[in-house]
């Protein structure tokens, strides 16, 4: 009975685990809120871009829910109107940026962000959140903020840093999941500007609205904090170069004489630009200056019993060369080759992405926010308000749909050549 006993705790606890790892679970709807950063409809794309491609979960969906200017006590406000309608099971939220009043840090401005994020995740909570993500602000640019007034940033991000402390206080108590997205931009603008120099754009021209480099840092804090484990996949190809295997969201197709064909139904995430572009609209060059491909992007080629001391590879259009050595311990294919086979692809499910989450913007910032004002106006208008949110929910389940019905298996070709 005692071993009964032992065996069933041990496979709940077991289970347990398997569920805490990764909080996004079969059907649940992803809503990330947050202030004006959010409302770029940036780094919130690029969360659904890696829970689309990357790492799917059977059912989900996901949806935004940013609004410029905002601050939490504000969000509190607007729950039962704009985001609980959308029924979310797991919720990201990101403020401070506007909490702080962008000066010194004071005791009123402390308690009314504590305050106010204290009751956001016990209203969650209430109303059937299952996993909540407190992500703390992100930190202002060292450069560009207040037209380049160094000390007013350095103050403003230490404001952020005492608000980014009262929300790591606040998960630990209620038990919910803190991203520490201060601290993670913050370390990636520093290392960025040692090697670009301080004019780097890394939070726009206003050093509070970053362009895609700062937004994939902050989707890292973010997607690290869902608990994605960055196994996108394996391809080990066995002695002699004629037999191949793949993990779980890939097939071999073929395998001869070091060409392999694979069916991949999980895609490694794609950047743009090159690693010395110092362009903020791309976001290739800012992966060098944080673990983003090591934690989150992990398609690795491993090649066993290789003859010779180095082989090439050849993905797609590219080619690199590798050592025995390197091949046998793996190799990430999705760090090293920018250009693959599935950029394409993957840029076109990014773009209805972001047609989707425009979509939500209004829908819930312009309908569903003002219903009650706006049924007011007319006789009849509360009804057909009704309808016309209805449609715009039905529109937007179809949006989801069609960046989800992008997703199509990838075939495609990596070829091994043995060198003396």
């Amino acid at each position: 009975m005692k071993k009964i006993l032992t065996l069933v705790v041990s496979f709940l606890l077991c289970s347990f685990a398997a569920r805490a790892d990764f909080l996004v679970q079969p059907n649940d709807v992803v809503g990330v809120c947050g202030d004006s950063i959010t409302e770029q409809h940036l780094y919130s794309a690029f969360i659904e871009d890696y829970l689309l491609m990357c790492q799917p979960t059977a059912g989900q969906k996901v949806v935004q829910f940013g609004w410029s200017g905002e601050q939490a006590p504000a969000f509190l406000a607007r729950l039962g109107t704009d985001v609980f309608p959308f029924k979310p099971t797991v919720v990201t939220t990101c403020y401070g940026m506007n909490d702080g009043h962008y000066g010194p840090i004071n005791d009123l401005v402390a308690k009314t962000y504590r305050d106010a994020q204290t009751a956001i995740v016990e209203a969650l909570k209430k109303n059937g959140v299952h996993a909540i993500v407190l992500g703390s602000a992100k930190c202002v640019d060292s450069y560009t903020y207040h037209k380049h007034d160094v000390a007013a940033a350095a103050v403003y991000n230490q404001t952020l840093g005492a608000l980014a402390d009262i929300d790591k206080e606040i998960a630990s108590k209620e038990g919910v999941v803190y991203a520490d997205v201060y601290g993670i931009t913050l370390d990636t603008m520093k290392k960025a500007k040692a090697k670009f120099g301080d004019s780097y754009n890394f939070a726009g021209p206003d050093g509070v609205h970053p362009g895609p480099n700062g937004h994939l840092v902050m989707a890292y804090a973010f997607l690290k904090a869902l608990g994605c484990d960055g196994n996108i996949g394996t391809i080990t190809v066995e002695p002699g170069l004629g037999k191949a295997e793949a993990t779980d969201g890939h097939e071999i197709v073929s395998c001869a004489n070091g060409t392999v064909t694979v069916k991949s139904t999980r895609y490694p995430f794609c950047f743009t630009g090159a690693l010395d572009s110092t362009d903020p609209a791309t976001t290739a060059a800012v992966t060098q200056f944080f673990p983003f491909n090591d934690d989150l992007n992990r398609f690795t080629l491993m090649v066993k019993g290789l003859t010779g001391t180095k082989a090439k590879v050849t993905w797609g259009a590219t080619t690199k060369e590798y050592t025995a050595d390197q091949l046998a311990k793996g190799v990430n294919l999705a760090a090293d080759f920018l250009q693959n086979p599935f950029v394409e692809q993957f840029m076109k499910v990014n773009d209805a992405v972001h047609l989707q989450e425009g979509q939500e913007t209004t829908l819930s910032k312009v309908l569903m926010h003002n219903a009650a004002s706006l049924g007011a106006i007319a006789p009849g208008a509360p009804d057909l308000l009704k309808q016309v949110i209805a449609q715009g929910m039905t529109q937007h389940d179809v949006l989801y749909q069609n960046a989800a019905d992008l997703v199509v298996p990838i075939t495609h070709t990596i070829k091994i050549e043995p060198e003396p």
